[in-house]
């Protein structure tokens, strides 16, 4: 992840000019991931319930609340919030002796959720509204559904009809790691490149939003931890809520919102995986 950051923050200007390739790299990391996916352990719990109430409901308040101060620092909260948990969330979470199916469960119900209301949401407060509120739904749920819903409608095909292909691309779904880390150089890149066409007056926002990221950040993580435990499901809840897509985050908001918002989700990746590494060491001592 240090690498990956580096060489993007590094030549941002070549990386960033890459940035129409992330969609393809996420569909790929989302595939990789779903054909592993065993669908006779998906079960849904009332932790699950709770979690996407939290990650609808408090992003959209979030955002409520914090638009009429800063509308950039709104969004980036919100998207930090919405974004449903990361792919890799499982791994970390049989690291720590955690409920590894129940925390797949929610992380494809996380993401479905997403793609069914963040058209409606970016349509709302994004940056197509000089678009008829039609228009620009559609052409907002074109290409969330397609990245969200698309894989996991093409692993269901292949599990069913092509069952020997689909266990073949998921013994590589460990391939996806790189996937992840060649999309992180690039969103670094295209993250770089916003910040340095802004003017001087604009740091104090970007400063503010990397600090709320790391607040929004802990809060969920042990916020998730907390809800978890009363349905013995600690890890699972923590990583479930605390643990962001944060690659897909920072696509939406590069694209649907304001690009300076994308500095949000970028934070995030190091605060949360700092935490993650705050929690593995702990796990071990």
């Amino acid at each position: 992840m240090p690498i990956a950051m580096t060489v993007g923050s590094i030549f941002y200007s070549f990386f960033g000019s890459l940035a129409f390739l992330t969609p393809y790299l996420i569909f790929g990391m989302l595939l990789l991931t779903y054909c592993k996916l065993d669908l006779g352990k998906i079960k849904l719990s009332p932790l699950h319930f709770w979690l996407i109430l939290i990650q609808i409901v408090g992003s959209l308040a979030s955002y409520v609340l914090i638009k009429t101060y800063n509308t950039t620092l709104a969004q980036a909260i919100l998207i930090c919030i919405l974004a449903p948990t990361a792919t890799a969330a499982p791994v970390i979470t049989g690291m720590l002796k955690g409920n590894v199916a129940s925390l797949t469960t929610y992380s494809l119900l996380s993401s479905i959720t997403v793609a069914l209301l963040a058209p409606l949401i970016f349509t709302i407060i994004g940056s197509y509204q000089d678009l008829a509120f039609l228009d620009s739904f559609i052409a907002i749920a074109q290409k969330v559904f397609l990245l969200l819903l698309g894989p996991f409608v093409l692993a269901i095909f292949l599990q069913k009809l092509m069952p020997k292909f689909s266990n073949t691309l998921g013994g590589y779904s460990s391939f996806s790691f790189y996937l992840w880390t060649a999309s992180l150089t690039i969103v670094t890149g295209k993250t770089i490149t916003f910040i340095t066409l802004q003017n001087e007056g604009s740091y104090s926002t970007e400063i503010l939003i990397a600090v709320s990221a790391l607040i929004i950040c802990i809060t969920q993580f042990l916020l998730g931890r907390k809800i978890g435990r009363r349905y013995e499901d600690t890890v699972a809840g923590g990583q479930g809520l605390g643990q962001k897509n944060t690659i897909l985050a920072i696509w939406m908001a590069q694209t649907y919102l304001n690009p300076i918002a994308s500095i949000g989700p970028g934070a995030y990746v190091l605060w949360q995986n700092l935490f993650n590494s705050y929690q593995i060491w702990k796990d071990r001592k």
